[in-house]
């Protein structure tokens, strides 16, 4: 038996040889469906270019990728239909990119990356979107389906991959199916709880049909029985991968499901707020998704009047200098408090698990997640009414059914008073000098007097991040973005990138340490070459710290949290962007204008390779 027949004997089976029956065979060809619908074998038209279509119809403008032969056809398509193609040069940048996108335009993200370790690379980025419940579109190449899991070039079980990550993974089995499967995997990543959906894309899907034919070895000059057969067979597995591929079909989006609260759950929060005294709101991230405005939810919150701690994405929701928002001892606020919203916040190690809580407070939970809504609530803590609803939609319901309700004036009196003495001994600990270099909450505060109204502030990394957080202050609503719950390193760069897409013509700042640089350093290159400068400032003090805050006091050693006063400033310059070296002998505002001023008057991406030394500051804190 020679080798063409054993593989007609793999692929077929014994469907048609042992004679199994007709049926079998137009079920696995949709034979009477090809009967319907010819196919135009000499077509140009290709797969790629209905995926750009489906893109186009719902407004997406950017696609985040590494090129990778599986996928070329849909980035072709896609610039030629004026949708931006930004390549980076890790894929897991893409996925970040995508995500930034999502979180501060209110649509979804998309990222295209090949078969195999393309698609293993983007792994933690797409881990970190579904924790931060950002909708997320990932579309990844394949082998063929005729030869999957026959050795063909980067071909694994992706879908098994991606299925935990995911909340609509598919894979598309013939051109026909595209636009449908497009469209539903957009709609599935905004409705609900958002988050990342997957689509693979096998290659003979995305390719016109006279080089899928060419490839599959199709030899039409043959006497050879055998080869016959193979060619009856691969000729009806392309007339069904073909077949009405490119009849007209809708591409505009399809309805988003998103859960609200009645009006007698409303009412019912109505009715507890009113009769509270000492009432706190925590706003995470989820209050900021459509189809609330943030800026209708800021009305909503100054008309409430409760004093709120933002997180996540509602960072900066109230701008700098709200009379409201307390950025201090919120663990303090959380036990003498008697009603809490958790306004999108979740009891996870965030909030210690809901243990923080004043056991006799009321809570009223708000979250689209049912298992977030109810995060740890068998343990330690228990909602008063528990809200399964769109956040931003009820704090705006909320506020309509308390107008002319003040909150306590003592109250917010006493948090605000708390708030301020803690931030001035946080300036007088500014004001220390290290041992050697520069202290960095001094840094931050020189760079708080000098970020303009727009400015976006990108945090990846852990102890020169944590210290940010405490006194940068975002401008305002979506101007501040970190990893989320996953606590994920390596962030920046894609975040840096989608947020400068968004806003052009804002410096995005990217608040790195020394050890998270490490992650996407490289990008600095996508930033060159695309045009979209940023300001980075990287707090060097030649180490994990984060980690050795814990490990050289509990265990006596800093194995492996040891880094070196690298030359990151130098490292840029090779890549096309501007150094700038910032040591204790220099002026800190001198030098940060500076770069500011490459950024604006250049046009280029810039790194402040800050020099820092050890403070006591966050003496004490954990890594987990």
């Amino acid at each position: 038996m020679d080798d063409q027949l054993m593989i007609l004997l793999t692929l077929f089976g014994s469907t048609l040889l042992i004679g199994l029956g007709i049926g079998t065979i137009l079920s696995k060809f949709h034979l009477p469906y090809i009967w319907r619908h010819k196919v135009n074998k000499k077509s140009k038209h290709h797969g790629g270019e209905l995926v750009a279509e489906v893109l186009h119809s719902h407004g997406i403008q950017h696609i985040f990728t590494l090129p990778g032969g599986h996928i070329s056809p849909i980035l072709v398509a896609a610039e030629k239909l004026g949708i931006r193609i930004v390549d980076t040069r890790h894929e897991a940048s893409t996925v970040f990119a995508a995500d930034a996108v999502a979180r501060m335009s209110g649509t979804v993200g998309v990222a295209a990356v090949t078969a195999g370790p393309g698609l293993t690379n983007t792994i933690t980025a797409v881990k970190n979107a579904q924790m931060a419940e950002s909708p997320v579109l990932l579309i990844g190449g394949a082998a063929a389906t005729i030869l999957k899991g026959r050795g063909a070039l980067q071909d694994i079980d992706q879908m098994s991959l991606f299925k935990p990550l995911c909340k609509y993974c598919a894979t598309v089995t013939s051109v026909r199916d595209i636009v449908a499967v497009v469209r539903e995997a957009l709609q599935a990543a905004q409705s609900g709880t958002p988050g990342p959906v997957f689509i693979e894309f096998p290659i003979d899907v995305l390719y016109p049909y006279a080089m899928v034919s060419k490839e599959m070895g199709m030899k039409s000059d043959s006497k050879s029985f055998t080869q016959k057969i193979i060619n009856w067979y691969l000729d009806n597995y392309l007339n069904n991968l073909f077949a009405g591929a490119w009849e007209p079909q809708d591409t505009k989006p399809l309805k988003i499901s998103i859960p609200f609260a009645s009006v007698d759950i409303v009412n019912q929060c109505v009715e507890l707020v009113s009769r509270s005294k000492k009432p706190v709101i925590l706003v995470g991230s989820q209050a900021t998704l459509p189809p609330t405005p943030v800026e209708d939810l800021r009305r909503s919150l100054e008309t409430l009047g409760i004093p709120c701690f933002l997180g996540g994405m509602s960072r900066g929701l109230l701008g700098p200098k709200s009379t409201i928002q307390m950025r201090q001892r919120r663990r303090d606020a959380l036990k003498e408090a008697d009603l809490i919203i958790l306004a999108g916040a979740v009891c996870d190690f965030r909030l210690s698990y809901g243990r923080g809580m004043g056991r006799k407070a009321k809570i009223i939970a708000v979250n689209r997640n049912k298992e977030q809504l109810y995060k740890n609530a068998d343990m330690f803590w228990k909602p008063t009414v528990a809200v399964l609803g769109d956040v931003g939609t009820f704090m705006r319901d909320l506020a309509a059914g308390l107008t002319g309700h003040q909150c306590d004036v003592e109250w917010i009196s006493s948090l605000r008073e708390r708030d301020e003495g803690k931030e001035v001994i946080n300036k007088k600990m500014a004001e220390e000098i290290p041992e050697m270099h520069l202290n960095p909450m001094k840094v931050f505060n020189e760079l708080e007097e000098l970020l303009p109204p727009d400015a976006i502030l990108v945090a990846d990394g852990g102890d020169f991040v944590a210290t940010a957080a405490y006194i940068l202050r975002p401008r305002g609503p979506l101007m501040w973005l970190d990893p989320g719950a996953f606590g994920t390193l390596g962030v920046g760069g894609g975040f840096a990138l989608g947020a400068k897409l968004c806003r052009p013509e804002s410096q995005v700042w990217i608040i790195y340490g020394d050890g998270s640089l490490g992650y996407s350093l490289s990008e600095f290159d996508t930033y060159t070459r695309h045009k979209t400068p940023v300001i980075a400032l990287v707090g060097n003090d030649a180490g994990w710290t984060q980690i050795a805050r814990e490990q050289v006091p509990m265990f006596g050693s800093s194995v492996a949290c040891d880094l070196a006063y690298c030359d990151y400033h130098k490292a840029v310059e090779g890549l096309g962007a501007r150094g700038i070296l910032l040591g204790r002998n220099d002026s800190i505002p001198e030098k940060l204008r500076e770069a500011q001023k490459i950024h604006d008057d250049d046009g280029l991406p810039v790194l402040v390779n800050v020099l820092i030394g050890k403070t006591k500051f966050r003496e004490g804190s954990i890594s987990v």
